[in-house]
């Protein structure tokens, strides 16, 4: 299953891609679709290569009008094709199979109504699922699809939707029509699609900067049609239309613009061009957060961004995939501030998008920005927090490098030279050195082709008034990854106003370059209450607070007067306890002493989930079951003290009913969910009943019957997910036995069940229930690498990996299961040595949680 660059290199060398013609028969019943491909491509005379395809039966393969031995050429995955002539027309007739993992052609069955639901997902080697391709971003083709389905379907692609003509009644005798879709432009096939179903769908246009009226499509399944928010969408698609082009100079290049909301989506979208697909999550049939409105925001303008970034101008390999997302991720939360009603979206980055950053970073398996590629295993787990967010926080300090409006003028020479071709990094730094006159050579080494994170903290020292003599910023590094990097940033000074509000009253930028960095403009100034080195978040890099500030801050944190600093302290302090530096409890205390006061949706949602971590993994163990209780009885506090019905009550009342473990939790939790305690303005609508229902089956007050009674309220997708959730969480031997048969040994959930199993079957408050699983898992984790998918491998990998076991036993398990493996196994060492480095952390975290006049435990 796997493609290296090598041969992916010598294949591009061999032949270009001219067309695809592919003809899909859907109406075949549930296990297998007909796949007829027709691929024309030129060819060096002679020569040899091979196309993609993953089939359950290949039929026959026909080259040139010469008939080839499936059983010869064909073995599943890949189709042998000898002796090529200088014009080649290939024509493969196979049967695929459906899937349900997420990836290929995903089969979906809705419980309310029976109804069958499909949709592409191609990223990154899928697309061989569905149709012989050769699959690697550097042979676009067009690409024309012809698709038999049930008549009563909608059939949605790339381009635009034709009217289905009638066909003959299938064997069942239900009735059927053809879609006969026009070709596509020169795509990669990754962002080729098919979503085909009875999808329901609103619709609307935006006008192009080109003059062209653009059909715009809302859809998603009937039973959840009532809860579409399609003016909301809408809206963002003709504002992030706008902003683009504007900023693009080049007009959206499709012919219509359709966004698909689909059931089992492993990610949050996927560009495909001109049919979007999105996780259906986003759409919100009960009360959410505002972080989630946002997100959805972001992710909406995401996708978009890359219709430029990706689909017109696409990567030649898959190296550049750190650029490709980093690009729509940046001008995503950047389209969010300047075009839309989100304009703290830089918090948002800050609070999520780097502290994910961050933590990748410091991971024993972080790597350069730039990473080597050199197979699509590779690729698959580079899906990770510096593909996107390190990379999205780079390109934003190259922006403050280069300044903003050179740095658009590049990217918009990029476009009007590379349209509808591939390109690699250099294309792209070389327009932004011509517009900036910026030297970028140096600046890409050692951001781009280094990995790790500098420390930055200031160093000061003021006379007998309080002014400033001297003024520092000191940079460090990790040994592993000792770069010194150049840094452009702005250092802020914040006073106490009269009214208790913290103020910035100057705002230093600069270039920071080497280990230490004299700032003598500040020298001369009183000595601000608080000093915030990388003021407005404009660098990549963790900070550091003088003595006097950390002191300001931890008095004053919810008295800034706007959300992003305040952010950045968020930020420093959870470094802090996460590296081992101060107690995680001091954490602790902060997060609960301070998070009411939070403006920010989305620096909330972190903090809670920063905040059930620490008490997880980071709280020392003697501690831990205390502190935790302790916890949600002040989330419970605040929950009763915020405006009823805001979106603080509603995220304090989530958290507390995820740590509830007292017997008075658990009753406060019942109370909630039967109506006999009442939150002023809270309505508990069905998402939360179930968040209510798991926390007592997690604390043992409900079993199978009180969840197999919640299903019959809400007999969902988004219940079904729930309910097995709940059923994995039930703490009895007899339970979590049932759920690892499930789980690891029959292997037949489909990717959004399992997820929810797996989650649950680590939601617990004994944690010996786990104790019996732990070597279980290092004996199941090879065979299930080798037989799954890779979404559902990853998931049982990374997520039945006994962290909560969190002790040096566990550390050493997993070092001797990481010496028994063979060095092919790369994808798998790399979850595993992430999985030990979250333990590891943990415990030097509790050996550090120590306060003022408690004994050092023993080890």
């Amino acid at each position: 299953m796997n493609l290296t660059r090598a041969e992916a290199s010598e294949r591009a060398a061999l032949i270009a891609v001219d067309s695809y013609d592919v003809s899909l028969d859907l109406t075949r019943g549930g296990e297998v679709f007909s796949s007829t491909t027709t691929v024309k491509f030129s060819a060096t005379p002679g020569s040899s290569t091979f196309i993609d395809a993953v089939t359950r039966a290949v039929h026959s393969v026909t080259l040139n009008g010469r008939s080839l031995d499936p059983a010869t050429v064909a073995d599943g995955v890949r189709i042998q094709l000898p002796e090529l002539g200088e014009h080649n027309e290939l024509t493969v007739v196979a049967d695929a199979p459906y899937m349900n993992t997420g990836e290929g052609l995903h089969r979906f069955v809705d419980p309310v109504d029976n109804e069958v639901y499909l949709y592409t997902q191609f990223e990154v080697p899928d697309a061989r699922r569905m149709f012989a391709v050769f699959e690697q971003p550097d042979l676009k083709a067009t690409f024309t699809f012809t698709v038999t389905a049930p008549s009563h379907w909608d059939v949605i692609s790339n381009s635009p939707t034709p009217a289905p003509v009638e066909a003959a009644a299938g064997d069942d005798g239900a009735a059927r029509s053809v879609w006969a879709f026009s070709p596509t432009p020169r795509l990669s096939s990754y962002v080729t699609a098919l979503i085909a179903g009875p999808y329901q769908s609103v619709r609307s246009e935006v006008t192009s900067s080109d003059g062209r009226v653009i059909p715009l499509g809302v859809f998603a399944r009937k039973s959840l049609m009532q809860y579409l928010d399609a003016d909301n969408i809408f809206e963002l698609t003709r504002q992030g239309f706008e902003f683009f082009e504007s900023q693009f100079g080049c007009p959206y290049p499709f012919e219509k613009y359709d966004q698909l909301f689909v059931p089992e989506f492993n990610a949050g979208a996927m560009e495909n061009a001109g049919a979007v697909t999105i996780l259906e999550g986003y759409v919100f049939r009960s009360k959410v957060t505002d972080a989630q409105v946002e997100r959805r925001a972001i992710t909406v303008l995401h996708e978009l961004a890359h219709m430029w970034f990706g689909d017109l101008v696409t990567m030649r390999w898959w190296n550049d995939l750190w650029l490709n997302e980093s690009f729509a991720e940046y001008m995503s939360h950047l389209a969010a501030v300047e075009a839309t009603e989100f304009t703290s979206a830089w918090t948002t980055f800050a609070s999520v998008e780097k502290s994910w950053a961050y933590r990748q970073d410091q991971l024993p398996t972080t790597h350069p920005i730039f990473a080597e590629i050199n197979d699509l295993q590779d690729v698959e787990v580079n899906f990770d927090g510096i593909t996107y967010a390190k990379g999205a926080s780079v390109l934003r300090q190259l922006v403050a490098w280069v300044g903003p409006d050179q740095f658009m003028a590049g990217v918009r020479e990029y476009f009007a030279k590379h349209s509808w071709q591939n390109t690699e990094l250099g294309d792209l730094l070389l327009e932004l050195e011509k517009a900036s006159g910026r030297d970028l050579d140096g600046w890409g080494r050692q951001w781009l082709e280094t990995a790790g994170v500098n420390t930055l903290k200031p160093e000061l020292e003021v006379d007998g008034e309080g002014r400033l003599t001297s003024f520092a910023i000191v940079q460090s590094a990790v040994d592993e990854w000792p770069t010194i990097r150049p840094h452009r940033l702005a250092v802020g000074f914040y006073n106490l106003n009269g009214a208790g509000k913290l103020e910035r009253v100057h705002r230093e930028e600069l270039d920071v370059d080497g280990g230490r960095t004299e700032v003598p403009s500040l020298v001369g100034l009183a000595r601000p209450d608080l000093v915030l080195v990388n003021d407005d978040d404009l660098a990549y890099a963790k900070v550091r607070l003088d003595e006097k500030s950390l002191a300001t801050a931890t008095a004053h944190l919810k008295d800034f007067s706007h959300s992003l600093p305040r952010t950045l302290v968020w930020n420093s302090a959870w470094d802090a306890a996460r590296d081992g530096e101060t107690p995680a409890r001091r954490y602790v205390e902060l997060v609960l002493a301070n998070v009411a006061a939070e403006s920010d949706s989305s620096v909330i949602l972190v903090q809670l989930r920063q905040l059930a971590t620490t008490l997880n993994f980071y709280v020392a163990e003697e501690h831990r079951e205390r502190t935790a209780v302790a916890a949600a009885d002040r989330l419970w506090e605040l929950a009763s003290q915020v405006p009823g019905g805001s979106d603080a009550q509603l995220q304090f009342v989530k958290s507390f009913a995820l740590l509830a473990g007292s017997d008075a939790q658990l009753e406060k939790v019942t109370g909630l969910l039967d109506g006999a305690l009442v939150l002023d303005g809270l309505t508990v609508d069905q998402d939360l009943r179930w968040e209510l229902v798991t926390s007592l089956v997690v604390g043992g007050r409900l079993g199978q019957d009180g969840i197999d009674a919640e299903l019959a309220r809400d007999n969902t997708s988004s219940g079904q997910n729930a309910a097995a959730l709940a059923k994995a969480a039930i703490p009895t031997p007899e339970a979590k036995a049932a759920a690892w048969e499930s789980i690891v040994v029959k292997g037949e959930l489909s990717n959004a069940l399992q997820g929810s199993a797996v989650t649950g079957f680590m939601r617990v408050l004994d944690r010996s229930l786990l104790e019996p699983y732990a070597e279980k898992y290092f004996e199941a984790v090879p065979g299930i690498v080798e037989t799954r998918t890779h979404a559902l491998a990853q998931q049982i990998v990374v997520g039945l990996y006994p962290a909560l076991l969190t002790t040096q036993a566990t550390v050493d398990r997993t070092d001797g299961f990481l010496a028994a493996l063979p060095p092919a196994s790369a994808a798998l060492r790399r979850m595993m040595l992430e999985n030990r480095d979250g333990v590891a952390r943990a415990l030097r975290a509790r050996a550090a949680d120590v306060l003022p006049g408690e004994t050092v435990p023993a080890s």
